[in-house]
């Protein structure tokens, strides 16, 4: 397709890797997946996504975190959508609403898991319409 765009997926459970790719795939994206930070950083050596989903809690507390300032620094206008779900394990709640939190957080947007076909759909696309611009 040849507005396919480069989607990368990062999440240690390996269904929900398989259930996002499945609904990108479907609206005629380009996905490479990782289950893994290493796997993830190995992928971001051969291409430059145009849009990335990371899971927040992997192989450590921060992975997600990690990840996401490394892939802004490589790639700082690549938008990246951080998915968790530490809100329903600790209590906790982030934001990538304002220009404070998104200076330490790094990520375009915040979601909490699970998150809905029709929700994914339409924060992919908005985050890849915004970054055309």
């Amino acid at each position: 397709m040849a507005n396919a765009k480069k989607i990368l997926v990062v999440d240690d459970d390996p269904d929900i890797v398989e259930q996002v790719s499945m609904i990108l795939k479907q609206d005629g994206h380009e996905v490479h997946a990782a289950e893994t930070q290493a796997e993830a950083e190995e992928i971001l050596l051969s291409i430059k996504p145009d849009l990335a989903i990371l899971d927040l809690m992997m192989e450590e507390k921060d992975t997600g975190f990690v990840l996401c300032h490394r892939i802004k620094k490589l790639y700082p206008d690549t938008p990246v959508m951080m998915v968790t779900a530490v809100k329903a394990a600790t209590g906790l709640s982030f934001a990538a609403d304002s220009a404070v939190q998104q200076s330490w957080l790094k990520a375009d947007l915040l979601l909490d898991k699970p998150i809905r076909a029709e929700r994914l759909r339409n924060d992919v696309n908005r985050l890849l319409n915004r970054a055309a611009k």
